[in-house]
């Protein structure tokens, strides 16, 4: 007698968290992962946190499992999706940014009474050496001085100034916290992107812990940074401990942290507080080494900037050189594998602009992301992002709407770019080492979230019977230092979406 009660009353409390779900008899490895998550969320590694699970049939977005899916839950990374999917979805996989090297004014005898601008379009990759057919930034600004000797510029009267005015949002979302902005995972987008607006500080750590390690130097060079470096020596083996604190369009930056033992040296990435006035900065030192002169400081125009000081954007600009950017579906595939923040808010703003017609803040991008997809049938009830990238703390999704998402997003002409963008299951990108042994190796790409007491995946699954589903894993607020059992309990259930069967 009391064992049937029990049985009954864990029956019903399943049942209460589980919702729009197919019939129990559908099949064993339903009810299999449906007992699964509810062990996850009941046990004492979640218990004062949710776990949420939304699996969906692509081919029609018919729910086979909803479980506490409709809770606003921290997404982190896997906020990435929605991005990517509504960049490719609005503007196409083929799309390609453009830069370019300008002047203005004219030409005479060497000299240019002018100034000399790089033109940018929100390129996020603009600089990196992530593409072995595209020019990095030493690369890129070699061409760049080639570009002005061809002209037979000798001499610039004005400035070299970064064209930053492609994007109006400020660089960083506002709900982005400062002991994130500093470091290399927290760069703010700007018009006029350089290197991923990254630099390096390197450190000489002491043989012994605690003490100092000095700051030996950046790279590349920015002596228009004021570094109070607080930065000492860790254990040997202890790795990069180092936060930055700096914010947009200021040059004091404070190093905190420790670096470890036993190396001569060591690197930490930073990010750049304004990368459209390095990207001049650059090029002007640039022009230095080759014997160009030029008249005036480097200069930025843009968001953010005082228009008293900056130079105006008007006028008529002579073009010397175009950079073209690889496609966005290979952006894309970057940023899903590699969890890149800064192209994923890019990438936000981009499919914002496009959308809108005209430039949009980040907050302005979101409105209409989920317009677009709300115009699409997918229900974004609790949908409550901040970003584009996760980073922000207190940005929320459904998984019941992320996953509507992911459904959504099969009838889109980009979407074997899309599918093609998330990493595999024990194979590649960010879960390369997940699930390795278990049946969601090779069957499962997913994408990964991480922010602290938030673990994350999103993305397809094949099941047993050949069917692509779409599903979004959250959970949130799981007890510290218990990671690694919550990671089991997340490899298991994806194992065990493949042994779903999506027919009817």
């Amino acid at each position: 007698m009391h064992r049937s009660f029990t049985c009954l009353l864990s029956c019903f409390l399943l049942i209460a968290q589980v919702s729009h779900s197919r019939p129990c008899t559908d099949s064993l490895a339903l009810q299999r992962l449906q007992n699964t998550v509810h062990q996850l969320q009941t046990s004492p590694l979640v218990r004062n946190g949710t776990a949420a699970l939304s699996v969906r049939r692509v081919r029609d977005g018919v729910v086979l499992l909803d479980y506490n899916a409709q809770m606003s839950l921290p997404s982190a990374s896997t906020l990435k999706l929605a991005t990517t999917a509504t960049a490719l979805a609005v503007v196409g996989d083929n799309y390609t940014y453009r830069t370019t090297l300008e002047y203005d004014g004219t030409i005479r005898d060497s000299v240019l009474n002018g100034n000399l601008y790089i033109r940018g379009s929100g390129d996020p990759s603009l600089g990196s050496n992530r593409f072995a057919e595209f020019a990095d930034a030493p690369t890129l600004l070699r061409t760049w001085t080639e570009m002005v000797q061809s002209a037979g510029i000798k001499q610039i009267g004005g400035a070299v100034i970064g064209d930053a005015t492609a994007i109006r949002s400020l660089p960083v979302p506002d709900t982005w916290v400062w002991g994130d902005m500093g470091n290399y995972y927290g760069a703010g987008v700007s018009g006029l992107n350089f290197n991923e607006n990254l630099y390096r500080a390197v450190f000489k750590p002491a043989r012994i812990v605690g003490q100092p390690a000095p700051l030996l130097r950046t790279e590349p060079a920015t002596p228009f940074l004021r570094l109070q470096n607080n930065v000492r020596t860790g254990p040997r083996g202890s790795g990069d401990e180092v936060i930055i604190y700096n914010a947009p369009f200021t040059t004091q930056v404070f190093l905190e942290g420790t670096v470890p033992t036993g190396v001569s040296e060591f690197g930490v990435k930073g990010s750049l507080p304004d990368p459209a006035f390095f990207t001049a900065f650059a090029l002007h030192e640039q022009l230095a080494k080759v014997g160009i002169t030029v008249g005036n400081p480097p200069q930025a125009i843009g968001p953010g900037r005082n228009p008293e000081i900056a130079v105006a954007p008007g006028g008529k600009r002579t073009q010397l050189h175009l950079h073209t950017s690889v496609p966005l579906a290979e952006l894309a595939r970057l940023t899903n594998h590699q969890s890149i923040n800064l192209y994923a808010e890019s990438l936000l703003l981009l499919a914002g602009n496009t959308l809108a017609q005209a430039p949009v803040t980040t907050e302005q991008a979101i409105q209409h992301l989920v317009r677009f997809w709300q115009s699409k049938g997918v229900d974004l009830s609790g949908f409550r992002p901040k970003d584009g990238s996760g980073l922000s703390p207190i940005g929320a999704v459904t998984a019941a709407s992320l996953s509507g998402i992911l459904a959504a997003m099969s009838k889109e002409k980009s979407f074997l770019p899309f599918y093609d963008s998330i990493p595999v299951v024990g194979e590649s990108g960010t879960v390369k080492n997940l699930g390795r042994g278990t049946a969601a190796a090779g069957n499962v790409r997913a994408k990964s979230g991480t922010i602290e007491g938030v673990r994350a995946y999103a993305g397809y699954a094949t099941s047993v019977d050949g069917e692509l589903l779409s599903f979004t894993l959250l959970v949130n607020k799981y007890q510290p230092g218990s990671l690694k059992g919550v990671m089991s309990y997340l490899e298991q259930l994806m194992a065990e979406l493949t042994a779903l069967k999506a027919n009817d």
